[in-house]
């Protein structure tokens, strides 16, 4: 059963691209990856295949300011500070890749918290 979740969500995190692909034109994506106990995003450029700005509840200044890596506060720390280093980054539009997750509790609470640092997918 645990094979058959992952592999359909990894078939709606391939949709997703696919879509987002046509749809972006010169928009970076925002990746999230949603783990048991941890959560993680980047901002990818796609044309040159790297990792402008990264995130996760695994740096210690995130995990200092919150109880669990594992819910939605958490989530949204990781939102705020992605944000954050995007903005000084000097990157403000991004398309929100969910990576095959649903847009509903730590993944909601991260996108949210992204748009309100600054933003705009």
């Amino acid at each position: 059963m645990a094979k058959e979740r992952h592999q359909a969500r990894w078939k709606r995190g391939r949709r997703i691209r696919n879509r987002i692909a046509h749809v972006r034109k010169d928009r970076l994506r925002l990746s999230v990856f949603r783990s048991g106990s941890n959560m993680y995003a980047q901002i990818i450029d796609d044309a040159k295949g790297e990792t402008l700005v990264a995130a996760s509840t695994l740096e210690k200044e995130i995990r200092e300011s919150i109880g669990s890596c594992a819910n939605k506060e958490a989530a949204a720390a990781v939102g705020r500070a992605l944000a954050g280093k995007a903005v000084q980054a000097n990157i403000k539009r991004v398309v929100f890749d969910r990576g095959g997750y649903l847009y509903h509790g730590r993944v909601k609470a991260l996108a949210d918290a992204a748009r309100e640092a600054g933003l705009e997918f």
